[in-house]
């Protein structure tokens, strides 16, 4: 059973705005302080492609989701730190239920040269020009933009970002 003192962070943001790594520093500093946690970036329980369509995707995603945060809080994780990109406030309502515990969302904040330059090392070039196609699109429409508890720019260097965010959450 999980710990009802557990909560989550979604750290969301458009792709190459560093959620992958900013949750990744999460879980450094906790594993530095010893707090229990489970990190996810949401994107891998995507990677698949049987022939379905986006909203078949999107039901096996939050599935993986709802099975993997379960067993990191059945195994006593007391923080979960979760990278994934939302766009509307029906799929941040669906991460809510899936993760079942309290979830706080940061979105971090970027501009279109940073975006660009961090995709350009994507070591798949068709990702990286999909991702900055997408990343573009979001960043003119605002899409995402709003549904955030916590704004912080994503320029910053990432310790001092999961730090931020730790400090926010009174995690350590």
């Amino acid at each position: 059973m999980s710990d009802p003192a557990a909560s989550a962070v979604l750290v969301t943001g458009v792709y190459g705005a560093g959620k992958s790594t900013v949750v990744a520093d999460i879980g450094a500093l906790l594993g530095e302080h010893r707090v229990p946690y489970g990190l996810l970036d949401v994107d891998f329980l995507a990677w698949f492609d049987v022939g379905q369509d986006r909203t078949v995707q999107r039901q096996v995603v939050l599935g993986n989701l709802r099975h993997v945060a379960a067993s990191f809080l059945d195994l006593g994780a007391r923080r979960l730190a979760l990278a994934w990109s939302v766009g509307d406030a029906e799929q941040l309502c669906q991460v809510r239920a899936a993760v079942g515990v309290p979830l706080r969302v940061v979105r971090l904040e970027v501009d279109e040269a940073l975006v660009t330059a961090r995709l350009a090392d994507d070591p798949t070039e068709e990702r990286a020009v999909d991702d900055l196609r997408v990343a573009r699109e979001w960043l003119s429409t605002g899409r995402g933009v709003g549904l955030e508890d916590l704004t912080l720019p994503g320029d910053r260097p990432v310790r001092e970002t999961s730090r931020a965010v730790c400090a926010w959450l009174d995690w350590l």
